[in-house]
């Protein structure tokens, strides 16, 4: 089987065909709380499930924490 790399916030990792939100549980980040970009475009949260990552695509998870 093909791999399939892609690179999270800059790391190489195989993405095995997920979509990202498959990729997001798989990384274990809590999907209400981060903002997805591929290839500098914003993924919006309801298109997750539908929306497979390819090999070589740039993938930027961000995470929101509170302050004060």
């Amino acid at each position: 089987m093909e791999k399939i790399l892609v690179k999270i916030n800059g790391k190489e990792i195989d993405a095995d065909g997920k979509s990202v939100s498959e990729l997001l549980d798989f990384l274990h980040y809590d999907k209400t709380k981060v903002a997805v970009e591929i290839n500098m475009q914003i993924v919006p949260k309801a298109a997750y499930p539908q929306t497979m990552v390819k090999d070589g695509d740039a993938v930027e998870v961000v995470s929101f924490v509170g302050g004060g």
